[in-house]
């Protein structure tokens, strides 16, 4: 019978993480599906305007999704450390609070993105000939975000018990039905962009019932039952505190991409339509980087609510030379392959030339995004998010949005604006270093605690 929660307080620390990490890899790459999905079938069924639409959408999306999930983030760790400290009052209570935050929030995040997404097209300086398409895809996709802001965040509750394997199911699924449903709006049907999201939507709905059906029919501590769905005081409180400093930083980033996105849209369509192609292959590559970020975390939690701290220590440095390992081979094979992996999106020249343009200056860095990445969900697994963030919107933020700024003042090239991102993130990866090596992260939970009081 397969093992479906993993305890990582004990055993082969590069296992568990690896074991662990391999279904969050692929069930991330199957959710990147989605919107990959999108891409694929828009480009080459209704154009490259189209394509730029989707793709000067998903800086948006990305800004409100990840406020809502990464706020979310606190109940991942606070239940990781209960379920590492063996205590199922405490994974109950968090299991529902944290349901009780995702229905609250996904509603309030469809009207926010409904509403606002014309106005903040407009103030990005979406070009003319792709805003009318880019709004519409908006609108409809946010209609139905409830439905992935409750699947994301029932996902991280399964993650934070180890058990990364049943979402990968439902995410298979979900993916699958998506590619079925984009032919059939988008192809079949010529509903545009509009169908793609429809698409998108309702397979987000099937992966929402499927991972609801299964929690509620568990017989573990996590299992959901309707009639205790609610905000309890005290966990309501310790997850807004651990939680909130992701999702500022979520939000944060993500306007700098927002800022980023601008940048492009004043090159023209052309250079959109390569951003969004390459955007949509970079979520492929950089998700397993994520995936064992997240699997740091839960690591982590784990092994800090059982006071494994040497183990936690450890498991840091694991993780980052696998993360490592993984970039260099990756980014290699990327340079390698990259006529090939944009023509998938579009068969403009101008548009896959400018594609592989993008390639040569992000591949070469991405081990360095791999020490950020893991290292932060490392110390974001024993609760200082407080501490990630402000290093992550100085470096990925701040430093960012200056860099654009000041580099556009000197010229208005393309190189320029790609050249922010490996050198914000080197200057991310040697804050995080700094902080690890000389900041008191790994402390006793309850000295802490008492500390506080």
């Amino acid at each position: 019978m397969m093992k479906n929660n993993t305890l990582m307080t004990s055993g082969t620390i590069w296992k568990e993480i690896l074991l662990f990490s391999i279904p969050l890899i692929l069930g991330n790459l199957f959710q990147q599906l989605y919107n990959i999905v999108d891409s694929i079938i828009v480009g080459n069924v209704v154009g490259s305007s189209a394509l730029a639409a989707v793709g000067a959408s998903g800086a948006i999306i990305q800004l409100l999704v990840g406020f809502c999930i990464g706020a979310s983030a606190g109940a991942g760790v606070v239940t990781s450390q209960y379920y590492g400290a063996r205590d199922d009052e405490g994974v109950r209570k968090a299991v529902h609070t944290t349901i009780a935050i995702s229905i609250a929030a996904g509603a309030i995040l469809s009207i926010i993105g409904v509403l606002t997404a014309p106005l903040i097209l407009d103030i990005m300086g979406t070009p003319e000939e792709v805003f009318d398409q880019a709004s519409d895809y908006l609108r409809v996709f946010f209609a139905g975000i409830i439905f992935s802001v409750i699947y994301n965040m029932s996902a991280g509750i399964l993650n934070a018990v180890g058990n990364s394997r049943r979402s990968l199911i439902y995410l298979i699924i979900a993916a699958v039905s998506n590619i079925f449903l984009d032919i059939l709006f988008v192809a079949v049907f010529k509903m545009g962009v509009v169908g793609a999201a429809i698409a998108t939507d309702i397979s987000q709905l099937i992966s929402c019932i499927f991972i609801l059906r299964f929690m509620r029919r568990s017989k573990e501590s996590y299992r959901i039952r309707l009639r205790d769905v609610r905000f309890y005081d005290n966990l309501l409180e310790k997850i807004v505190k651990i939680g909130l400093p992701t999702g500022v930083q979520n939000i944060v980033i993500s306007l700098s991409n927002v800022v980023v996105q601008s940048g492009v849209n004043s090159f023209g369509a052309t250079v959109m339509a390569s951003y969004a192609a390459f955007n949509k292959i970079d979520g492929f590559i950089l998700l397993p980087i994520l995936s064992m970020s997240m699997a740091a975390t839960t690591f982590a939690g784990q092994n800090y609510g059982a006071r494994e701290f040497d183990r936690v220590h450890k498991g840091m440095k694991v993780s980052i030379g696998m993360g490592a390992v993984y970039a260099v081979v990756a980014g290699a094979l990327m340079l390698i392959f990259a006529p090939y992996i944009i023509r998938i999106f579009t068969g403009e020249q101008a548009v896959i030339d400018y594609g592989i343009y993008m390639m040569k200056y992000m591949y070469p860095f991405y081990w360095i995004i791999a020490i950020f990445h893991i290292a932060t969900g490392t110390i974001r697994g024993v609760g200082k998010t407080l501490q990630a963030m402000v290093m992550s919107i100085c470096s990925l933020c701040a430093v960012r949005i200056l860099w654009i700024w000041g580099s556009f003042q000197f010229a208005h090239k393309l190189y320029l604006l790609l050249l922010g991102y490996p050198i914000t993130w080197v200057i991310g990866a040697i804050m995080m270093l700094i902080y690890i090596k000389k900041g008191k992260w790994l402390e006793d939970p309850e000295a802490a605690e008492q500390k506080e009081s």
